[in-house]
């Protein structure tokens, strides 16, 4: 089955926190996403809630020495730690409207995770759930994801809603599950596939800021969707060979 021999060979490709093949007869949904939509687990000290906030992108490098300089490069550029930082304000203000007041934490900031094609800058945000809220709460209160939106939040809907010319569909929307017993753990999804009549849909985005230079932004998309794509490759020359 191609689509299951797509998400093996992405597996391999691109293991992530996240990995998912879903079969819905007519559709499948291939992917690999490294971004946390939010995650509700029980603790001693109650529900905790957490986003990790993932923004700032560059490619990996052929090298160690290449890779250490792109993260270098990465860390100090000032439009992408102005983007992350107005991002970790974002999830603040949405963890904020279903937590206990002062236990909103940022637990980390600006580190960075390295994936096959690409490292992205991270931050960790949690809280505990206020009483009488449940997952149904935390999801409507996180999503959609700021780092798929923006800030403000609804204001930046409505311009993608006027401005981009396709539907996203799936892309940027929820994977994951609840829990009977009240835990819930949600991925955005990014790093996605969509097969249908043997076509493979694959989409990516890039952050647009006020001082995005829009080549850099292009080439992030294209960096961003070189895994999905690679494993599709593989696949198909698997089939021909």
């Amino acid at each position: 089955q191609p689509p299951l021999s797509l998400y093996r060979a992405l597996r391999a490709i691109n293991p992530s926190p996240y990995m998912y093949f879903y079969d819905f007869g007519d559709h499948q949904v291939i992917g690999s996403s490294p971004e946390i939509l939010v995650r509700q687990e029980r603790t001693p000290q109650g529900q905790k809630i957490t986003i990790r906030p993932l923004a700032g992108t560059r490619p990996r490098g052929a090298t160690p020495e290449q890779d250490a300089a792109n993260e270098a490069e990465l860390l100090a550029d000032p439009k992408e730690r102005a983007e992350h930082l107005m991002l970790i304000d974002l999830a603040r203000n949405d963890i904020g409207r279903i937590t206990q007041t002062g236990t909103v934490k940022v637990t980390e900031a600006f580190a960075i995770e390295r994936y096959s094609h690409v490292m992205h800058i991270v931050s960790n945000v949690d809280g505990l759930l206020r009483e009488g809220m449940d997952a149904m709460d935390v999801f409507r209160a996180t999503f959609p994801a700021g780092t798929l939106s923006g800030a403000p939040k609804i204001r930046a809907m409505e311009v993608i809603d006027e401005l981009e010319p396709t539907r996203r569909g799936l892309y940027g929307g929820a994977v994951g599950y609840w829990s009977f017993a009240g835990d819930m753990d949600l991925a955005i999804a990014i790093r996605t596939g969509i097969v249908k009549r043997e076509q493979l849909y694959v989409q990516a985005a890039a952050g647009i800021v006020a001082d995005s230079v829009p080549e850099m932004e292009w080439r992030e998309t294209e960096v961003k969707a070189r895994a999905v794509l690679r494993a599709a490759e593989q696949v198909q020359e698997g089939l021909d060979g």
